[in-house]
């Protein structure tokens, strides 16, 4: 456009700090069975996006298999004015036995079981954070792994996903024996089973569904954040665990104790007038740890909640490739953007402090004549309380202060 002789030229300037564009962390993913499933709606190995609500396709799911009482149980944790979770559904042929249908969720790898959900976001335009297989995570053949949990974090490194894992629900040595076979910080172990109500009868089914839900609902009174754990928190919509857990707040010789050590997420029923008991009614999800072997990333709540600030700079940062030169400006703009996105995330107590940093020693001339830049940031994600000691002790200024008050009492008497 050639510019006016006599007039006005207005240019928009677009290379200031962009505002934080924000991943959705809790849409679930939910591998496994719906034999009764319309073919057309769920196909086998193909992602599809349902909102847990939807009586259109709960009822093209139909109600046999794993995936529907799935849904039902994380529906059942929802919170307040909260009406759905975002599911993503894969559906794959039951097998003659559980060893046939675990075949089918490891999949090829590449394009059936699993890895559909790799293929949810081109396709459905939802990336599924929060994985299960209800049902299918806890059998192993002698000192092996599960498969599907040898298969789970390399999907859920590619989504950066984590995955809730089921365990055997069967005994503290089982459960232990299972979690020596884990080893990413991607899967979230969890024991036992829950009893549900199916009809007049009770019935045992995998708590990895309740758990997420519970993620679901914390996600939602956190404004979508993931920086809070799931734990001390009721597990609704069940008649109890499969087996009880014996624990104590003071106890760690306890199983329930002994599980946590080990990293096991556990079922625990409140007692009322039991002041060691974790609630006074309900049952109640304790678990804050992932399977990883660092300890610095020890708790989920801390590696979900470094997930959503990677993802929110890739989100956000992305806007400037290309549009602009290397300038200080262009620079100056990037760092602010990273800052102030911190700044937000500290504010509202998700970390607890943070550092953004265009340093010579990251960066020289050649890699800037290259169009490339680096920039440093460092941020510590606030642990969760797991661990509370009080210290008990006596108090002799109380007596001093009972003598001077006798004292002067005394003195008031006798003048």
């Amino acid at each position: 456009m050639t510019d006016p002789t006599f007039g006005i030229s207005i240019t928009r300037i677009d290379n200031e700090p962009r505002p934080a564009v924000w991943s959705d962390m809790a849409v679930v993913g939910i591998i496994g069975t719906a034999p009764e499933a319309d073919v057309d709606a769920f196909q086998v190995d193909t992602p599809v996006f349902m909102y847990s609500d939807d009586a259109a396709k709960r009822t093209a799911l139909g109600a046999e298999g794993t995936i529907a009482g799935a849904i039902n149980l994380i529906n059942a944790q929802l919170g307040e004015f909260q009406v759905a979770a975002k599911v993503v559904v894969v559906r794959v042929a039951e097998g003659a036995d559980a060893d046939e249908t675990i075949i089918n969720i490891v999949g090829n790898g590449s394009t059936t079981g699993l890895a559909a959900f790799v293929e949810a976001g081109p396709l459905l335009g939802v990336i599924p954070r929060l994985l299960c297989a209800p049902g299918f995570t806890s059998q192993r053949e002698g000192t092996n792994a599960n498969a599907v949990c040898a298969a789970l974090p390399a999907i859920c490194a590619k989504l950066l996903a984590h995955a809730v894992v089921d365990g055997p629900s069967t005994t503290e040595q089982a459960a232990l024996d299972w979690r020596e076979t884990l080893s990413s910080d991607r899967l979230i172990p969890v024991d036992p089973a829950v009893r549900v109500l199916a009809g007049t009868a009770e019935t045992v089914v995998p708590m990895s569904p309740a758990v997420i839900g519970n993620a679901v609902r914390r996600a939602h009174e956190k404004q979508g954040r993931p920086f809070h754990s799931w734990a001390n928190q009721s597990v609704r919509g069940i008649v109890g665990p499969s087996r009880p857990i014996n624990f104590s707040l003071t106890d760690g010789a306890t199983e329930g104790q002994r599980l946590l050590a080990s990293n096991i997420g556990v079922l625990l029923r409140g007692e009322m007038g039991v002041e060691t008991a974790i609630a006074s009614g309900g049952f109640v999800f304790v678990g804050t740890d992932n399977a990883g072997e660092d300890d610095l990333w020890r708790f989920y709540n801390v590696t979900r909640g470094r997930d959503f600030i990677h993802l929110m700079f890739l989100r956000t940062l992305r806007f400037y490739l290309g549009r602009f030169n290397i300038t200080g400006q262009t620079v100056q703009a990037v760092v602010n953007t990273m800052s102030f996105a911190l700044r937000d995330l500290k504010a509202d107590g998700d970390i607890l402090g943070y550092e953004v940093k265009f340093t010579r020693d990251q960066n020289s001339p050649e890699q800037l004549r290259m169009g490339k830049f680096t920039v440093n940031f460092a941020a510590e994600e606030a642990p969760v309380l797991r661990y509370l000691a009080v210290q008990s002790a006596r108090y002799r200024p109380a007596l001093d202060a009972l003598l001077d008050d006798l004292l002067a009492q005394v003195d008031a008497v006798t003048g």
